[in-house]
C-alpha cells in the first residue's frame, strides 16, 4: 500500500503543481457533464413526459447515472490509455514492477481534474432524490447510497473490459469509448423510449437497465411499464458482481496474451 500511496502522492503534486491550470481544468471538466443533464431538461421543455416518465422521475435516473459514471471515470477512465502503452511498449515497464498491473495504470495517470464531474454527479442526484416526492423508507435509503455505488462498480468494469481488447486490437478505442460512453448516454433516459433489439441488447443483455432505470422505478415506487416484478429494482445493483468478476476475467486474460513491442 505504501507504493500506491507513492504513486497517488505523486500524481497529485504534479497535477496542482500549477494551482490556477487546476483550478481551470476542474471547472473546464464540469462542462460535459452538466450538457448530459441539460440535454434532458432541454427535452422536457417540448415534451411533457418521456418514455411514461416526469421530468422530476427521469432526473433521478439522470442523477443515478451521472453520478456513477462520473466517479467511475475519475476512478478508472484513464485506463483508456492502455492502447498507448500497448503499442510504445510501456506496458513493459508495468509488468516488471512487484506491483498489480490495473492498479499501476489507475494510479500513474489519475486525473484529478475530474473531481468536479464527480461533485457535481453526486449533486444532481441529491437534488433530484430530494425533489422527487419519495417516500422514504430504510429500505430506500440504503438503495440510494448502494445504487449509485453499484454503478461505479459497472461502469469501471466496463471502462476495464473494453480497454482490454487494446491487447488483441490496438486501434480499439473507438469501439471501447462506443461502449462506454453510448453506455452512459443509454442509462441517462428511461428504457422506455428505446424499443425492438437495440433496447433488448442494450438494456438487458448488456444490463444497462440496471444501473439507474430500475433502481430510480424502486425508490420511485413505480411498477415497471414494461412487466418486470418490482424485486428486480432492488435486486439491479448485483448487476456490478457479475460485471466486475467478467472484467477481472478479460484483464487477467489480456495481461497473459500481452507481447512486447520490443521497443
Amino acid at each position: 500500500m505504501a507504493a500506491y500511496r507513492a504513486l497517488l502522492g505523486a500524481q497529485a503534486r504534479s497535477q496542482t503543481a500549477y494551482r490556477t491550470s487546476f483550478v481551470v481544468d476542474l471547472v473546464g471538466n464540469v462542462g460535459s457533464t452538466v450538457f448530459d443533464v441539460v440535454a434532458v431538461v432541454v427535452i422536457f421543455g417540448v415534451a411533457r413526459e418521456l418514455g411514461g416518465f416526469a421530468l422530476g422521475e427521469a432526473l433521478v435516473i439522470v442523477g443515478l447515472t451521472t453520478s456513477a459514471f462520473a466517479v467511475a471515470d475519475l476512478l478508472v477512465g484513464n485506463i483508456e490509455r492502455l492502447p498507448r502503452y500497448v503499442r510504445t511498449g510501456l506496458f513493459d515497464a508495468v509488468l516488471v514492477r512487484p506491483l498489480g498491473t490495473l492498479p499501476q495504470l489507475l494510479l500513474m495517470d489519475l486525473p484529478l481534474r475530474k473531481v468536479s464531474r464527480a461533485v457535481f454527479g453526486t449533486a444532481v442526484l441529491v437534488a433530484a432524490v430530494g425533489s422527487a416526492g419519495i417516500e422514504w423508507t430504510a429500505a430506500r435509503a440504503v438503495l440510494v447510497v448502494v445504487a449509485p455505488l453499484a454503478g461505479v462498480v459497472f461502469f469501471g468494469s466496463l471502462f476495464v473490459a473494453t480497454a482490454t481488447v487494446s491487447f488483441w486490437w490496438v486501434d480499439s478505442g473507438e469501439l471501447a469509448n462506443s461502449v462506454t460512453y453510448g453506455g452512459r448516454d443509454f442509462t441517462s433516459y428511461p428504457v422506455t423510449v428505446f424499443g425492438g433489439w437495440f433496447r433488448a441488447v442494450f438494456a438487458y443483455g448488456l444490463g444497462f437497465a440496471f444501473v439507474s432505470y430500475h433502481p430510480a422505478l424502486a425508490l420511485l415506487g413505480r411498477a415497471d411499464p414494461l412487466g418486470l416484478p418490482n424485486w428486480v429494482g432492488w435486486a439491479a445493483p448485483a448487476v456490478a458482481l457479475p460485471a466486475a468478476a467478467v472484467a477481472g476475467a478479460a484483464w487477467r486474460t489480456g495481461v497473459r496474451h500481452y507481447r512486447s513491442t520490443g521497443s
